[in-house]
């Protein structure tokens, strides 16, 4: 369900990668919705899940690796975080 509304968004949305953008987007409150990567790294994982939640922004954990988000976003680099 969520790796085909993550299609669907990238037709129809603009989005942001790498975790320090999505971070920076999260303190902006500009963020809808945040994807991350099932080898995304923990500490990374957890500082977003945590700015998130203080935001109320929603947070979907894909159960497919970085390379794999790569090839949907059609990127030559892994991509663990991502957000709309």
């Amino acid at each position: 369900m969520s790796l085909e509304e993550l299609r669907s968004a990238l037709k129809t949305e603009k989005i942001t990668l790498g975790s320090k953008e999505v971070l920076r987007q999260i303190q902006q409150g500009t963020a809808k919705k945040i994807f991350l990567a099932a080898t995304c790294a923990p500490e990374t994982r957890s500082a977003i899940k945590k700015y998130a939640a203080l935001k109320n922004i929603a947070v979907v954990e894909l159960s497919v690796p970085a390379s794999e988000i790569a090839l949907l976003c059609k990127k030559n680099y892994p991509i663990a975080v991502l957000s709309l």
